[in-house]
Parts: structure tokens; C-alpha cells; sequence
């Protein structure tokens, strides 16, 4: 029946569209020695990794026999009366596919087909007889297509098994298809309501457990950018942070998303970047700020990113507001995800250089930006005040003028301001600049706390007037103020000395420092919202010494508790994850430190459209790193660096950048006034050009800046 069966065609357009990405996005490296550090599968066929054995229960023969594919097979037997035999089947890491079972047979014991149930899940903790979360939990009672397992009514003749979504017989004996999970149950055993086309007795044989794998499949040959450095944990949880963001990288597939109101026509048979990997499935712009980043440094693969900002501009509402996501049919009402969509825009030309989409939807940009905000702007004295009834990308329990809010609105009207310089709309970007100058302004002379020296969230307590300001201070305002430059840098300074000091947690630093708003609210962290506090640290002069710390601490937390490899949505009180089970435990948003090792440890930025022109400015500071090197793919060519620390005090760095474009590098000083500049053998000083390198362009306290034509250079120092 056409429920249960995956629409072939576009299933096979989407393994079409991975494999041809293996054939035709080739590494240039030059080099492999990162290859050891990537998760993806080599193979769209992805077999277990083992069987827990210490979970395994009942009457068996040759547990381990489904693993192989070949031998023989594995035998679950059971007679009335006994207890049902179980096993535990473990991919090893986290994975997002079909689940495919091949059977040798099956003997009944009495009327119907003996019956599996599977439940999965993405760590052992929340591996109940029920699965951590199925696409049924979404839907009301009377809607649901499964609960909570899937079931099989085992043929006794030998086949094959795919679990699609949809039913064996009419609204009987049904599976929720499409999962992404680490542990996977199966046991004997049937639901009463199955009958009579399934019993729990009988005997089962399985020869063959396997997954066909959905999402992007990102082997060594597919990546343009890649990083490694003298910590391998660092290297590790770059290509982990691919990993994951490859994990929610698929095909919009109606039913394999989200079934609240998400199946969009517009989306059907494209690639797009969902958020998670089991939910939800359904791609939200604010997810993109992080995971599209993730994707352009890693694959030449902008298309899904496009594809999903390209949908939700189109289903922009009268007044400006654009819809976070497809879910509820585009009516899901976040404060937040608007100024998010203008500065993924921005990220997509600048890392593609794609301006054709920004000329395509720049009047999009302008009716969020001056209509939807600005007419809040002008109704509330000069700061958005979000009202009640709107939510965001935490669906926190505030209102009022913000920081975070009127943080992200100088963020996003700067990188509107150079998209429109860069289309020649002059007027518009010296209207958004001078707007994001009045809205700092403001919100450091409102919701700035000289007491600790950190802003205010802004808004009021629970069951207190609007127009009072909670005694509680937020890490999405704070951390954005740094990164959009909406504060000097000694302010900087000031609230992350603050913050770091006082949320710092095992696994990271909470995204409020106290629960004046809601209980547990200091207590949780979120990944998404720490990228751009840490992001702003590797800003901040002297500051990146605590951004290192505060990334052992987040993605090491997360890198060594189950599912381990993956990163996580939330993670809550004492290192849980923040909503159990029903957190997603491979979330595309969580995956900073792919930006944060490529644009600020490397130091590549681009500075123009598809980095036709760029800096090279690397934090070589402040942690314990001696060496590191990597390159980002671009429209032109890849951009190498590669520096390093030598024991006679010399500062070595290397770079190789396509030869029509151009840019600038920041040669670190370590505050040296006497510091020694080599380019290319020529020494430097003052303004003399060294080779093609350029002259120095201006000097700082830790650094020097060389204007640069493309090309390959050497570059050293000694300080």
C-alpha cells in the first residue's frame, strides 16, 4: 500500500546525490593524515558494530550470527509461558537510515506469524521496550501509526525487511520507518492488537541486520576543508561536528519529517539540513547559523543550506516575519528566527559567494529587517520588545527589550549592511549601520548591570511588572553583544571574564547564571548559543585562553558520554541530556567547533563573496596548541594555512590561497615590540614590501597585518 512503501524515486535520487558528491567533491589537500579522524560510513550500507551481550535475554542460538551477514543465522525461540528473547544490536555510533532484516524463515506455534518488536534509541539510557522517540510521539492519539515499536510479522519463507513507515495490514502491524539511533532491540514478541496476524510465540531466524544510509555521506574524497592541530581531541571533535551536521543533511521526504503540519510540497525530493538527526526533522534557519557554517567549511555542498532559506523566504508573512520552519504549515511563531534567516543569508554569499540569491531576496531582507523589527523598533522607544505569545530558539519565558533580542538585531543589520554595500544598496547599509549604532547604544545604557559588570537578559522576573528588569544575566545577549561589536573591547573583556566565571559546569557554561527565570536554568547548556560566547572570546584580545577551556569542558563532556562522537541538542542538570530521551543527540546547531577551529584557530574568514577576498588572522595564543593546519574550500580554490611553534621561539606560518584573489594575513607578535618579521625570506620592517606579500597594513599590540595578493607564502617570526 502506498503508505508503507518509501518513495523509491526520490530515495534513489537521494543516494544518487550522495554518491555523485563521493565522485566529484575531491580532496586537495596534498596530504591524509586527517583522513584517520572521519566518522562517515564508507559504504551506504552500514552493518552493526556488535551485539551487548550483556543484554541479551531468553532462548537463543548464535547471537552474534546477524551481525555478519553470512554463517549461520540467529535463532530466537519461544514457547508460551517463556520469558522472550531479547538482544541489543549496536551500530557503534550514531546512525540515520533504514533498518533492514533479513529473515531465513520462521516456524509458527500456533495461528499468525511469530512477531519482533524493534525500539531504538540513541544512548543505552533511554533504550526502554519503547523507543527514545518515534515520529508517532508527535501526532494525536487517534493519528498515531505506532506506539513507541516498531513490528514485523516474520514470513516464514526467507526475505528481506525494510522498515518504512506505514502499516503490513490496513492500521496493523506497523513501523515508523526512518530512525536515527545508536541501539536497536529486537525481541520476540507481538502487540495484542496485532492479531491475528502476529503472535509472541514461535521461532525466528535472522541472517542479516543492516542500514541504508540516508543522509550525507561524508568520506574523505567529499571534503574540500578539513583541520587538524597538536590536539587530537580538537582535531577529533572538528570532524565529529562534520559528522553530525552530515547526519542531519538528507532528503525532504514528507514521511520521514516531522509529521506536525512539516510534509512541504515546496521542500518534497530536495536536499535540506534538518536539525536533528531523529527530530526534529524539519529544517529551522536558526539551526543554519551553525550547521551550514559546519557544512560550507567541510563539503562543497551549499545546496542544502540554499534550499532551506530559499523555502522560507518565499513563505514570508505580509508583515515581514519569516517562518522558523515548515512545522505547523510556516505558522510556528519564534521571535528570533528572522534576524537569523538575514544572517544565514549573509553566510551563504559569503562563503559561496552565491549574490544571486542575495539580489533575489534582498527586498525579503529589507521587510525584516525595517518592517517586521522596525516597526517594533519605533513602537518601543528604540529597543525590540517582544511581546508574550512569540517564541525562540529556546522557547524561553520572556519578554521585553531583551539583550539577546536587540544583540542579534546589531548582528544582523551589519551583515545586511555588507550584503547591501556589496550589491551597491549604499543608502540601505548606512541606514543599517548607523541603526545598529543607535540600538548599542541603547541597550548598554538600559540593560547594562554595573554591579557584575555583565548585561541583564532585560526583561522581567515571573510575576513581576513589565518594564522591571530580572536580576539575571544570559549567555545568548551577552556573548552576541561581543561577536556583532555591539560593545567596546574592554566591555568585552568584562562580562566574559564575568560569565565564565560564574556558570562555568563540567560540561560547559550555562546559558543563565541563575534560576530567577525558571528552575534549571543555570544548570543548562546549550552548545548552540555557546558558539557565539566562544566565538567572541577568540574575538576578544586575551581571551582565548578561556574559550579553549570552555571547549574541553563542552565538547569533551559531550564526546565522552553516550552516544559519544555526536553533539548533542541541550544538556542539562549534572551532564543529562536536558529533555531525556527525547533529546536529539545529533543536532546540526551544536556544531561550533567546526567554525570556531577553521575561522579563528586557522584564522580563515572570508572578507568578499565566495572569498574573493579573505583574512588569515589564526589565534596561535592562549591555549596549548604548537601547531596547526587546515584549509576551506572556496569558489576559487581551497585556502591552506598551516602554522606552527618551533622551541627556538620562531612563529612559522604558511599559506597558499588561489591566485585571483586577494586579502589580508595578521602575523602574530606575542606583543613583541622587536619582533622580527620574515616573508619569503626578505625581512620586514616598517612598510617595506617583502616579495608580492604587500605592505604592512597596520599593526597592533599581538600583531602585524600584511596585504596580500593570492599565492603561496611563508611567513615567520621571532619574538
Amino acid at each position: 500500500m502506498a503508505s508503507f512503501v518509501r518513495n523509491t524515486l526520490i530515495a534513489g535520487l537521494a543516494v544518487g546525490t550522495v554518491c555523485n558528491a563521493v565522485a566529484v567533491h575531491r580532496n586537495t589537500s596534498g596530504g591524509d593524515s586527517w583522513h584517520r579522524f572521519v566518522r562517515s560510513p564508507s559504504n551506504p550500507i552500514v552493518k552493526p558494530h556488535s551485539i551487548l551481550s550483556a543484554n541479551t535475554t531468553g532462548d537463543f542460538t548464535n547471537p552474534n550470527g546477524l551481525l555478519g551477514g553470512n554463517g549461520n543465522p540467529t535463532v530466537m525461540t519461544r514457547k508460551e509461558g517463556d520469558m522472550s528473547p531479547s538482544l541489543i544490536v549496536d551500530f557503534g555510533q550514531d546512525v540515520v537510515g533504514i533498518v533492514t532484516i533479513s529473515f531465513a524463515g520462521s516456524t509458527n506455534s500456533t495461528e499468525g506469524f511469530p512477531g519482533l518488536k524493534l525500539a531504538f534509541s540513541e544512548t543505552q539510557q533511554y533504550l526502554t521496550n519503547t523507543s527514545d522517540f518515534t515520529r508517532s510521539d508527535n501526532l494525536p492519539a487517534g493519528s498515531k501509526i505506532t506506539n513507541g515499536t516498531d513490528q514485523i510479522a516474520v514470513a516464514n519463507d526467507p526475505y528481506t525487511w525494510r522498515d518504512l513507515t506505514g502499516c503490513q495490514h490496513g492500521t496493523k502491524v506497523c513501523s515508523d520507518g526512518l530512525h536515527g539511533f545508536r541501539y536497536m532491540k529486537i525481541w520476540l514478541d507481538a502487540l495484542e492488537s496485532d492479531a491475528p496476524y502476529t503472535q509472541s510465540y514461535g521461532s525466528v531466524s535472522i541472517s542479516n541486520v543492516e542500514l541504508e544510509w540516508s543522509a550525507y555521506m561524508g568520506t574523505p574524497d567529499t571534503f574540500t576543508g578539513w583541520f587538524e592541530c597538536s590536539d587530537e581531541d580538537l582535531t577529533q571533535w572538528w570532524f565529529d561536528g562534520v559528522y553530525t551536521t552530515d547526519m542531519v543533511t538528507d532528503v525532504f521526504l514528507a514521511n520521514e519529517t516531522d509529521p506536525r503540519d512539516s510534509a512541504s510540497p515546496t521542500l518534497q525530493g530536495k536536499q535540506v539540513i534538518f536539525d536533528g538527526a531523529k527530530r526534529d526533522r524539519d529544517p529551522y534557519d536558526g539551526d543554519l547559523a551553525v550547521s551550514a557554517l559546519t557544512s560550507y567549511l567541510s563539503h562543497d555542498f551549499p545546496e542544502a543550506a540554499r534550499n532551506v532559506l530559499a523555502d522560507l523566504a518565499d513563505h514570508q508573512r505580509a508583515d515581514g516575519w519569516i517562518p522558523p520552519a515548515s512545522i505547523d504549515n510556516y505558522t510556528l511563531d519564534l521571535y528570533d528566527y528572522p534576524m537569523w534567516w538575514v544572517v544565514s543569508t549573509a553566510d551563504l554569499v559569503m562563503y559561496t559567494g552565491d549574490t544571486d540569491f542575495a539580489t533575489q531576496y534582498y527586498d525579503v531582507m529589507k521587510k525584516v529587517l525595517d518592517d517586521y523589527y522596525g516597526q517594533n523598533l519605533t513602537s518601543t522607544g528604540g529597543l525590540l520588545d517582544k511581546e508574550n505569545g512569540y517564541g525562540d530558539y529556546a522557547f524561553l519565558p520572556r519578554s521585553g527589550p531583551i539583550t539577546y533580542y536587540n544583540a542579534l538585531y546589531v548582528h544582523a543589520l551589519k551583515a545586511a549592511a555588507h550584503l547591501a554595500d556589496i550589491l551597491g544598496n549604499g543608502a540601505d547599509s548606512k541606514t543599517w549601520i548607523s541603526r545598529a549604532s543607535e540600538v548599542s547604544a541603547k541597550l548598554l545604557a538600559r540593560n547594562w548591570d554595573p554591579a557584575v559588570g555583565a548585561f541583564f537578559d532585560g526583561g522581567p522576573c515571573p510575576n513581576e511588572p513589565e518594564g522591571t528588569i530580572c536580576d539575571v544575566h544570559a549567555q545568548d545577549g551577552n556573548g552576541l553583544s561581543v561577536l556583532s561589536g555591539a560593545v567596546n573591547s574592554t566591555i568585552a573583556t568584562s562580562l566574559l571574564d564575568y560569565y565564565g566565571k560564574n556558570t562555568s559546569r563540567p560540561y560547559g557554561n550555562a546559558f543563565y547564571d541563575n534560576d530567577s527565570l525558571q528552575a534549571g536554568f543555570s544548570e543548562r547548556v546549550y552548545a548552540f548559543i555557546s558558539y557565539f560566547e566562544l566565538a567572541g572570546r577568540f574575538a576578544t584580545a586575551g581571551a582565548a585562553g578561556s574559550a579553549f577551556e570552555e571547549i574541553k569542558r563542552l565538547y569533551g563532556w559531550m564526546s565522552t558520554h553516550d552516544p559519544e562522537i555526536t553533539f548533542w541538542e541541550g544538556i542539562g542538570a549534572g551532564g543529562s541530556p536536558y529533555e531525556e530521551g527525547f533529546t536529539s543527540m545529533a543536532h546540526g546547531w551544536s556544531t561550533g567547533i567546526v567554525p570556531l577551529m577553521s575561522n579563528y584557530v586557522l584564522g580563515i574568514q572570508p572578507t568578499g563573496p565566495g572569498f574573493k577576498t579573505w583574512q588569515i588572522c589564526p589565534v596561535v595564543d592562549g591555549g596549548d596548541l604548537t601547531w596547526a593546519r587546515g584549509q576551506v574550500g572556496t569558489p576559487q580554490g581551497p585556502i591552506k594555512v598551516s602554522w606552527q611553534k618551533q622551541s627556538d621561539g620562531i612563529f612559522e606560518m604558511q599559506i597558499d590561497t588561489p591566485e585571483d584573489t586577494t586579502g589580508v594575513i595578521c602575523v602574530p607578535t606575542s606583543g613583541s615590540k622587536n619582533a622580527q618579521l620574515v616573508v619569503d625570506g626578505k625581512q620586514v620592517k616598517g612598510t617595506t614590501n617583502a616579495s608580492t606579500i604587500g605592505p604592512i597594513a597596520t599593526s597592533g599590540e599581538n600583531f602585524k597585518v600584511l596585504s596580500a595578493k593570492g599565492g603561496s607564502h611563508t611567513i615567520s617570526v621571532r619574538v
